[in-house]
């Protein structure tokens, strides 16, 4: 059985897991609010400590949705595990996808990191990336809003540095409750805050191995910037021509789900 959900009163309580917060306090079109306590997003929670995991138990969580796929896993560990908490995880579609591309962030040379990633090319990996999830994820972004439209609140959703594929999951929810693209940017670019972004980890971590050039060539992969989610946005825009149609033609969510969906997330 979950606990009674206790609100945070501060985020720095969490040592190990990166990126954390409640979604609650968004406004919607219609004046409504996300209820607080019902919806959080992070990184993994793989390298959570003994008082980071009491903290997220006392949330009262009923779901934890895990969108890394077996790369990350395989790298950082499954998530610790909180007692009473379904977790579920549904591999999305990673702007660093594939264990080669990983090892070459980790592990490349200063040469492999400009032939990758220079030019715009880390950006363009990202924005490609995003376009692809929202076009191709749909049956997975379905799924995730019937959960919470039935019994999955509250719910934490995280990937592995908690911007990108938990990101846009959050996206879409808040989306789905009617709340406007600009409160869901101003949240997206939370992740950039210098207490929430993704450590980055380089097997050499000399001055060469962290020079300013290096971190620069990887920091399109590891920052939020407004042009990913306008590329999500775009992509919505082109593929179904409104926001609406995605929601009812693309997620397949009917008005009854939807009604659903706003009674578990919003105030009245």
């Amino acid at each position: 059985m979950t606990q009674t959900p206790q609100i945070p009163s501060t985020e720095s309580v969490l040592t190990e897991v990166r990126n954390f917060r409640d979604v609650g306090g968004l406004p919607t079109a219609d004046g409504r609010r996300l209820k607080h306590g019902r919806l959080f997003r992070s990184g993994h929670l793989a390298h959570a400590t003994e008082a980071d995991a009491a903290f997220l138990a006392g949330l009262g969580l009923h779901t934890i949705f895990d969108f890394r796929n077996a790369s990350d896993i395989g790298l950082e560990g499954p998530d610790v595990t909180l007692p009473g908490v379904r977790n579920v995880n549904i591999p999305l579609t990673d702007p660093a996808d594939g264990a080669e591309f990983w090892a070459m962030v980790r592990d490349g040379e200063l040469d492999q990191l400009r032939t990758a990633l220079g030019d715009g090319q880390g950006s363009a990996r990202m924005t490609r990336t995003y376009r692809n999830i929202i076009t191709t994820r749909t049956e997975d972004h379905s799924r995730v809003l019937h959960a919470l439209a039935e019994d999955s609140v509250p719910a934490l959703m995280h990937c592995a540095a908690g911007k990108d594929r938990a990101g846009l999951s959050v996206a879409v929810t808040l989306l789905a409750v009617g709340v406007e693209r600009d409160a869901i940017e101003a949240d997206y670019l939370k992740s950039n805050d210098p207490s929430r972004r993704y450590k980055i980890r380089r097997s050499d971590n000399s001055a060469a191995g962290m020079s300013q050039e290096v971190m620069e060539l990887l920091s399109p992969l590891f920052g939020a910037h407004t042009e990913y989610l306008d590329a999500a946005f775009d992509a919505i825009d082109e593929t179904w021509g409104s926001t609406e149609n995605y929601l009812t033609e693309g997620l397949r969510l009917t008005p009854a789900t939807r009604e659903r969906l706003r009674t578990q997330l919003l105030t009245d």
